[in-house]
């Protein structure tokens, strides 16, 4: 654990008690701060108050005196839609509003860190699709490689749970727009920009705000390097903001699918080989197109950013080619379940998006596709370029009928469950096919998330192969 630094003797309110919440309480706590906790959820407080943290109630009137600071969890709204109620007593009273992620970056480094040879870095990975794939991807780089590394953010363990950095090791955090628009520190070393398509709009009032949670990261983080994904005008901005001259190589500028030129320090890939470009000339290339673990453009723009943060890092091409192909890949992102008959099964449950599922879409070919849910805002036109590839779609969800509509001309099956659409499907599949689940909207209307979502394909896909 790291407890946190500057707190003692302070009285530090926390919203929110699940994984992020709890564990900065016990932080706050090492730290030397008096914890006041609170969440609407009754079982989540008989879980703190197991943890030694009494339930204070802050919804009720001047809660919030003598409070110097309240920390909340990721996934309650500060400002958009609405704030959450206690947030909006909190910002009346004029107590600060932070998160783990700033308690974090306020309390990282401590003395020790002088007599090291090689102080810690942390690497921070945002965007809004391949984040946890590329923070993933790092990470299983850099352990292949022998280097020390701990994994946390958005994926793995909170972040104030990671054990005191040792010498040389580095933090990968893979953050979401909820933590990065909140926090009230941000200081990466490095920081991976992969992309930016609509998500989150309601939570940050648009595509702006959306952009501008990210940006923060960057601007206000002012890491050494910023790894900037390009192919979208957004990226550019960034990059162009975050750049002095041209040459600059504080900015290594990445894309999938595009080649870029110039005078800088420049990552992509095409064809299916990644190239990396410095000072105008190559330095090194990979075949990516035979690495299991990373199929499709999407997975070979995540592979060009986890290349950029490990070259920053001092290691050599060949090392992360080493590491390519032995990376696995992350349960519901793009994963091979198993294939009979010639026909091939993969999870992308994590596809919540559009511009996820375009992507997965785009990684095969003769495509069953499993696909509804609880749909977003912005419509499935990003779905339309890659429809070439569906041979037919098997919809779910409890508006499965009018997510079908949308989809045109493609054939359709109405399944609703997953059970019903595994099993049509497989039935239905031919050698050559690919029945890939890649819902291109939110789990919340059967699951309680994208995960439990996975899970059940997973679970019919076993029936499948097992029969």
């Amino acid at each position: 654990m790291i407890p946190v630094q500057g707190v003692e003797g302070q009285t530090i309110a926390v919203l929110g008690l699940g994984r992020s919440g709890l564990t900065a309480a016990k932080a706050l706590r090492a730290g030397g701060a008096n914890v006041l906790v609170w969440d609407d959820n009754a079982d989540a407080r008989d879980k703190a108050e197991v943890e030694g943290f009494p339930a204070t109630d802050l919804t009720r009137q001047n809660a919030f005196d003598g409070v110097n600071l309240l920390v909340v969890s990721p996934g309650i709204p500060h400002l958009y839609p609405t704030p959450n109620r206690v947030i909006a007593a909190a910002m009346d009273a004029m107590v600060p509003v932070d998160n783990d992620i700033g308690l974090f970056f306020r309390s990282i480094s401590n003395p020790d860190w002088e007599m090291f040879e090689q102080p810690p870095r942390v690497v921070t990975v945002t965007g809004s699709n391949g984040k946890s794939t590329t923070s993933a991807l790092i990470h299983h780089i850099l352990t292949n490689a022998g280097r020390p590394a701990q994994l946390a953010g958005n994926i793995g363990r909170g972040v104030l749970d990671l054990d005191t950095p040792e010498e040389g090791e580095v933090i990968v955090l893979e953050l979401s727009s909820y933590q990065t628009d909140l926090a009230r520190a941000l200081t990466p070393d490095i920081a991976v920009f992969t992309n930016l398509s609509p998500d989150h709009l309601d939570r940050h009032g648009g595509l702006g705000g959306y952009f501008a949670a990210k940006r923060r990261l960057f601007a206000e983080g002012g890491p050494d390097r910023a790894i900037i994904g390009v192919d979208e005008a957004e990226g550019r901005y960034l990059a162009g903001q975050l750049s002095v001259a041209p040459e600059d190589d504080r900015v290594i500028r990445i894309s999938s699918g595009q080649k870029l030129s110039g005078p800088g320090w420049l990552v992509y890939a095409r064809k299916g080989f990644l190239t990396e470009w410095r000072k105008g000339r190559q330095v090194a290339s990979i075949d990516l197109r035979d690495i299991a673990g990373l199929p499709g453009a999407h997975n070979h723009q995540n592979a060009c950013c986890a290349y950029a943060v490990c070259r920053s890092l001092g290691l050599a091409p060949r090392v992360i080619e080493d590491g390519f192909k032995t990376y696995g890949g992350l349960p519901h992102r793009s994963q091979l379940l198993g294939e009979k008959n010639g026909v091939k099964f993969v999870n992308d449950s994590k596809a919540t998006n559009v511009d996820a599922a375009a992507k997965a879409l785009g990684a095969f070919k003769n495509i069953r596709w499993i696909c509804g849910g609880l749909e977003k805002e912005g419509g499935l036109d990003g779905l339309k370029p890659q429809l070439c590839n569906v041979t037919k779609a098997y919809v779910i969800g409890r508006e499965a009928a009018e997510f079908a509509l949308k989809l045109g001309d493609v054939e359709k099956d109405i399944c609703t469950t997953m059970e019903a659409a595994v099993a049509v499907a497989a039935a239905e599949a031919q050698p050559g096919d690919v029945v890939l689940l890649a819902p291109a909207c939110a789990s919340f209307d059967q699951y309680n998330s994208f995960e439990k979502r996975g899970d059940d394909f997973a679970a019919q896909v076993a029936k499948v192969l097992n029969a």
